[in-house]
């Protein structure tokens, strides 16, 4: 399907390897899963062979109604016509299976790991997005991977070919698993609070320098965005203890 101009996305070619990476992932045949930014359905068609119930959510026209005909063979597919960032989700656990727009991808991350019912986000992203959001890589990690460390883990599951799309994207791209932990490091209470501390941090370097960093084993060189989840409570926890 063509993108339009007004919408950054690069749409996998082939239904064989949508299967080969829903493999990847752990969702299974009594899982509810929801497609954001579904196309003309690739995916979800191919979730739907997989899952108990499918939700594509799509915005522009001219896809939703791609989306609807190709679709319309499944019992277990309901299509939505909306924007993603605006997307009431159920109570109910749900797991994520999508190739969204990628400048949108922090803006998803950011929704859907506060809302409680996320099990798990499967998202093709660009690989340096993905390596930032992961505190187990060598790469730095940016403030939104530090933000969502102690209620999620983050692993790069595949990486993906430029001529897996249409049209080729730019940069490099995977599917990136960001799971939820089974025991979360902190309680959802203190969500606000840490994420707070944690945007100070990277934002005010002087605050971030007179924290008691020698306490959580800190050296004076590292930055916030090379501290690993441990630090990061250790540095919050002597604040609020």
């Amino acid at each position: 399907m063509a993108r339009l101009h007004t919408h950054d996305q690069h749409f996998l070619r082939s239904p064989h390897l949508v299967l080969e990476l829903i493999g990847h992932s752990n969702i299974c045949k009594n899982d509810l899963v929801y497609d954001l930014g579904a196309g003309s359905g690739v995916i979800t068609s191919a979730l739907a062979r997989r899952a108990r119930q499918v939700v594509a959510v799509e915005i522009e026209p001219a896809a939703v109604a791609k989306l609807r005909a190709n679709a319309a063979q499944f019992q277990n597919v309901t299509i939505l016509e909306q924007d993603i960032l605006t997307l009431p989700l159920p109570d109910a656990p749900y797991k994520i299976f999508a190739n969204p727009p990628f400048s949108l991808s922090s803006d998803i991350v950011r929704k859907f790991t506060v809302e409680h019912g996320t099990k798990a986000l499967y998202l093709i992203a660009q690989k340096q997005f993905a390596q930032k959001l992961s505190m187990d890589t060598r790469s730095f990690t940016s403030m939104l991977g530090a933000q969502i460390a102690p209620w999620y883990t983050v692993r790069i599951r595949r990486p993906l070919r430029r001529t897996d799309f249409t049209p080729p994207p730019g940069v490099d791209t995977v599917l990136v698993e960001i799971k939820k932990r089974p025991e979360p490091l902190l309680s959802d209470v203190e969500r606000t609070r840490y994420q707070q501390f944690v945007e100070q941090c990277f934002a005010r370097q002087k605050y971030f320098q007179q924290l008691p960093r020698e306490s959580a084993s800190i050296s004076a060189e590292k930055s916030p965005s090379q501290l690993s989840v441990e630090q990061w409570l250790s540095l919050y926890r002597s604040l609020t203890s």
